[in-house]
């Protein structure tokens, strides 16, 4: 492959993607947290902290890659408060300039606007919830970039997205010179990853330790969760041969998108599947034979075979 894979670990992440999931609700119910997380969250927050930062909901969901970016080519600090400080201080032509390489489209306009909007709301945020966890969540996610370098000093570059991601597979984009690994544990199960010139950013999944050492862990659920359906057997089957896009799926097997899009999704969080990246964006999918390997593994594990 002729890209490099770079891990990075800093709370930011994590508060970027605590916030976006709570504004916009997206992927809500194929999260561990689930609705019941922004429940509880509605409940703590005053009423004019909530609306504040509900207001975010109207505006394009493409400004979170903007900050993403601005996170992932940070150049001063990697901790909250003195990075959303340095984002409110720095003239927006210095912001503007970290992120017009990677973002060629952006104007300077749209810059200004998502850093005036956003900041403040982001600061209320790690204030009013994210400023509690961030402990516990930091040492998780310290712990397993810590152990994803250290792999990356033992195998190839995309092997370790694949094993980081479990199953995400990226294939030779043109242009593509750099990904960005970073763990965070508000969006797991699922892997979200955004695309800009030249840099691909991935997010992948950290889970939290079970409370209690009888409960099964939450991995071999969602393994079993995902087989106990017959249509997503079916799927696994289909695609065993060879990978197929989801609209190649929907002609073939008759099916339509919007029925197979759920399925999929369960058993890309399973660890079932591979989600090959390619040009333009493009997604296909295909049998993930290790995680046949993990369902056995974690099931003996559990049952103390």
């Amino acid at each position: 492959m002729s890209y490099q894979v770079k891990v990075d670990v800093s709370p930011i992440y994590e508060l970027l993607n605590s916030f976006m999931v709570y504004v916009t609700r997206r992927w809500v119910r194929s999260l561990d947290l689930g609705p019941e997380w922004i429940e509880n969250i509605d409940s703590t927050l005053s009423l004019d902290v909530r609306d504040s930062i509900r207001a975010a909901a109207a505006w394009p969901f493409s400004d979170y890659d903007v900050l993403f970016a601005w996170t992932a080519l940070r150049e001063q600090t990697s901790e909250v408060q003195p990075f959303l400080e340095e984002m409110s201080d720095r003239p927006i032509e210095e912001l503007f300039h970290i992120v017009r390489s990677v973002l060629p489209s952006l104007t300077i306009e749209e810059a200004s606007r998502i850093r005036d909007h956003y900041i403040p709301l982001l600061q209320l945020w790690d204030k009013h919830y994210y400023q509690s966890l961030l402990p516990e969540y930091r040492k998780l996610i310290e712990e397993d970039s810590s152990e994803k370098e250290l792999l990356l000093t033992k195998m190839s570059p995309d092997r370790l997205v694949d094993y980081a991601t479990a199953g995400l597979i990226v294939e030779d984009i043109p242009g593509l010179k750099k990904i960005i690994l970073f763990p965070t544990v508000h969006n797991r199960p699922i892997n979200m990853y955004c695309f800009y010139e030249g840099m691909l950013l991935i997010q992948y999944p950290v889970d939290v330790p079970e409370e209690r050492d009888d409960e099964p862990p939450v991995s071999l659920l969602r393994l079993t969760e995902a087989i106990s359906d017959p249509e997503r057997l079916r799927l696994l089957r289909y695609i065993s041969n060879q990978p197929k896009s989801i609209k190649q799926m929907s002609s073939e097997l008759g099916q339509s998108e919007e029925f197979l899009r759920p399925h999929l999704m369960a058993l890309r969080v399973s660890g079932l599947l591979q989600t090959h990246l390619g040009e333009d964006q493009s997604e296909k999918y295909s049998l993930r034979t290790d995680g046949l390997s993990e369902l056995n593994m974690y099931l003996e594990a559990y049952i103390q075979i």
